[in-house]
Parts: structure tokens; C-alpha cells; sequence
């Protein structure tokens, strides 16, 4: 069956195609009666505007493109989940992909949403990213860009970020606040600037307290999953049997730390002490609870598709916008996995 056209609502009722367009976009200048006649007979065609057409019109195409590392993901799942909710308040459809933490997918979805003409794009980098010519590409085309989490500092584009570097130095502030003298770090890929901001922050706190870095204590993820929680659990304590506290670059990997503490009765935290990182809800279920740092993700969604919305306001009424970096506050959520006292 044929989509339905304006010109055959025209035909069928005798009028002009351009008193249809009127009709069905509610102009005071049509009759009430030929309005009526008209949406009745859309909707037995089942008339459906060309999206194209309007979007050749407007220049507009109320889409937002999406593309972060991981959907089925705690973080990342509230974060979209605050994105659709604003997009859906102002009339925008999303279009989510998923990176899987590769660089040169992420490289193809950029430049099929810069394809699909998006009205602007979020994004959060795969921990692969270390190449910014895609990210380049979406400012020379002057697409509005938003990037949060997982950012590239070199690239002039709004960002909604947390302090990293903070968040991490409290964290570890609050293992040796709880008697902790000997901490390792499960940090993240050499590449996303947070795991790199968070290392720095666990560097700080060591320095502020007067304990000495060693590198030795340093494990690095590549893939930031569950297995590798269980395999740095179990090389802390066969080659650091004396190190008394962990700071895990995310829930997910320190959940499989104490999977494995727990697999060996490791008493948690009295012989050891862990906190992770974005309060995960599998912190709350697991025995011992585990303290973490919050990241306010919904929130995050909100504040990143609002900054693209004013981005894209302003290039529709062709006014100046410079980009804006918003920080997010995060706190410490202290549960049993490291208060020792």
C-alpha cells in the first residue's frame, strides 16, 4: 500500500495542497469545516508527513545523537535515562549507540550521525580514545557537542564532568581516615581521562599523608570488568599479603574484589579495606556492603542535554554560544566494606 500524499487528500476533496498544508497545521485562514474534512481523511489514509521534507524546511531534524561505551551499564543506563527524559520534554527523539569501548566504532558512529544531519550530539569516550580527529570533525562542521564522563580535554566543546581527581583523593583519604597505611590501586586504561584523574587523586592523598608511592601497588584494568576485580583481588594478596586498603576505579571491578576476599574468608574490612567508585546498586546487595563515591548520573543526563539544547538554540538564531564546563558534585557513601572502627 502507498503512503498517502497531500496532493491525494487534495484530489480526493476538490482543494489545493496548499489549503491542505494549512489544514493539517491548524491556520486560522481555513475553515473549521474544511479543516475537519481534512484530518478526518488523513486519518482514514493514514497520512503521515514526510520527516524529510520538514527537516529540508526547518534545517532541523529533532534528533540527538548518543554514543557512549556501554548501554547495560549502572552508570550510563541513569545517564541516558536523564538524557531521554529532557529530550523527550522538548520534542527531540534520541538516537542511542554503543561504542563497546572501541575507537574506531566510535569513529564510524560519529560520522553516521554527522551523515543522519543530528541536530547535536552527547558523548561520553571509549577508553580506546586517543585520537581526536573524529571529535575535530563534529566542531569544523559545527554541529553542537556535549561530551561528559570519559572527555577529551583538547577539544573546545561543552562538558559535564565530576572532579576525579577530588573524588578520588577523599575516597582515599577516607581509607586512611579508617586506619589503612598500605593502599593499592585498581585503576583504569592508560587512555580516559578519569582513570587518569582518579590515579592523580590517589597520588594526592598519599602525598598529603605522608605515604610513600609505590608503583608496585599500581594494577591496571583493560576491559574494567567483574574478572578482573577477581584477578587483582588475588594478586594483592599473593604479592602485597600486608596491604590493609584498595581504591577500585569502579564498583563493577571492586565487587569482584570482594567476590574473591569473600571466596577466601578474607575479613573485610578488618583485614582489608575497599571502596569503589559511582555507587553502583550492586554496592548495596553485596556482602560486605561497599562504600563507594556517588556520581550524580541522572543528573549528569539532565545537565548534558540541556547544555546541547542551548547550544543548538543558539546556532538556530545564529547568536554566538560559547562552550561551558559544568562540574558535578560528588560525595562519599560510606557502608561496611571499609570502616574498620
Amino acid at each position: 500500500m502507498k503512503e498517502a500524499t497531500l496532493k491525494q487528500i487534495a484530489e480526493t476533496l476538490g482543494i489545493s495542497i496548499t489549503t491542505v498544508s494549512k489544514a493539517l497545521k491548524n491556520y486560522s485562514d481555513v475553515s473549521p469545516n474544511t479543516k475537519k474534512r481534512v484530518n478526518e481523511l488523513a486519518i482514514e489514509l493514514q497520512y503521515t508527513p514526510n520527516s524529510f521534507a520538514v527537516n529540508l524546511r526547518t534545517k532541523e531534524s529533532k534528533t540527538i545523537g548518543l554514543i557512549i561505551p556501554e548501554v547495560v551499564h549502572h552508570f550510563f543506563s541513569n545517564v541516558v535515562n536523564g538524557i531521554i527524559a529532557e529530550a523527550e520534554k522538548n520534542g527531540y527523539l534520541v538516537i542511542i549507540l554503543q561504542s563497546n569501548e572501541s575507537l574506531e566504532l566510535e569513529k564510524k558512529q560519529v560520522e553516521l550521525l554527522i551523515n543522519k544531519r543530528v541536530d547535536g550530539i552527547i558523548m561520553s569516550l571509549s577508553n580506546e580514545s586517543n585520537d581526536d580527529e573524529h571529535l575535530k570533525e563534529i566542531i569544523r562542521r559545527k554541529i553542537p557537542f556535549v561530551q561528559f564522563d570519559k572527555i577529551s580535554k583538547l577539544i573546545p566543546s561543552s562538558k559535564v564532568i565530576i572532579n576525579d581527581q577530588n573524588a578520588a583523593t577523599e575516597a582515599v583519604q577516607h581509607l586512611i581516615d579508617n586506619g589503612c597505611k598500605k593502599i593499592a590501586h585498581i585503576r583504569g586504561p592508560v587512555n580516559p581521562q578519569n582513570a587518569i584523574d582518579r590515579f592523580i587523586g590517589y597520588k594526592r592523598a598519599l602525598e598529603k599523608n605522608d605515604i610513600p608511592f609505590d608503583p608496585s601497588l599500581i594494577y591496571t584494568c583493560e576491559n574494567v570488568t567483574f574478572e578482573e576485580g577477581l584477578i587483582f583481588g588475588k594478586k594483592i594478596l599473593e604479592e602485597h599479603p600486608d596491604v590493609d586498603g584498595i581504591f577500585v576505579i569502579t564498583d563493577l571491578v571492586a565487587v569482584g574484589v570482594l567476590t574473591y576476599f569473600n571466596e577466601k574468608k578474607i575479613n573485610v574490612p578488618k583485614d582489608i579495606a575497599v571502596i569503589g567508585f559511582s555507587n553502583w546498586f550492586m554496592s548495596k546487595v553485596i556482602t560486605p556492603r561497599l562504600s563507594s563515591v556517588d556520581q550524580p548520573s541522572y543528573e549528569m543526563g539532565i545537565v548534558s542535554f540541556n547544555l546541547l539544547m542551548e547550544e543548538m538554540q543558539c546556532r538556530k538564531e545564529d547568536i554566538p554560544f560559547s562552550p561551558k564546563i559544568i562540574e558535578l558534585k560528588t560525595q562519599i557513601v560510606p557502608r561496611e566494606s571499609s570502616i574498620k572502627n
